[in-house]
């Protein structure tokens, strides 16, 4: 028999999102590759109050197509993946949710925020990138020691992108300063 893993696909779904549309494949050939059955069941934002909605599953990613429909809800469950070890994937505005969260959780910012829905907001953690990455690829260095890197097998890899917004660099020292590491960086050194 097959072992199952369930994952709570964290974001608010749309038919019309290309990674949308990618995201069972994504979590197909992951269980392909690790000869598991993986489940990936969405769950909106706004369906989450609390870890409740999403204590019972083995995993979360928290996918690109943001704004969410509930920001808080996605920063609960980001929160609950960190607090209690529960494996996190956070890609596109998962990743820069992942930020904030730790931000506000880890480092005490309560008024970090995001750019794209508090634009005047005075810690904008997250801000529009000054070359927009919509629907171009781009090589990133992984660095070690990550698990990106472990789980890469390569050091170099060359990823598509999607994306209007990113970790504002002013804030770069700063974030990484405690036990978050930056894994990933572009050919310029920015965070990615």
């Amino acid at each position: 028999m097959t072992p199952t893993v369930r994952i709570a696909v964290v974001g608010d779904h749309d038919p019309a999102v290309i990674a949308h549309q990618a995201n069972p494949r994504a979590l197909a050939l992951a269980g392909e590759s690790l000869k598991l059955s993986v489940l990936g069941e969405w769950i909106p934002t706004e369906s989450i109050q609390d870890s409740s909605r999403i204590a019972g599953f083995d995993g979360i990613w928290c996918v690109p197509a943001t704004p969410y429909r509930s920001m808080a809800g996605a920063l609960a469950a980001i929160r609950f993946a960190r607090e209690k070890g529960r494996p996190f994937l956070g890609t596109c505005g998962g990743f820069q949710h992942a930020i904030l969260e730790y931000a506000r959780s880890v480092l005490g910012w309560a008024d970090a925020d995001h750019a794209e829905t508090a634009p005047e907001a005075e810690r904008a953690l997250i801000s529009p990138l000054a070359c927009g990455l919509v629907e171009v690829t781009g090589e990133i260095r992984l660095l070690e020691p990550s698990r990106l890197a472990f789980a890469y097998g390569t050091l170099e890899i060359t990823e598509g992108y999607h994306c209007n917004y990113g970790l504002n660099p002013r804030f770069r020292e700063e974030i990484a300063r405690g036990p978050l590491f930056v894994s990933g960086v572009d050919v310029e050194g920015a965070v990615r």
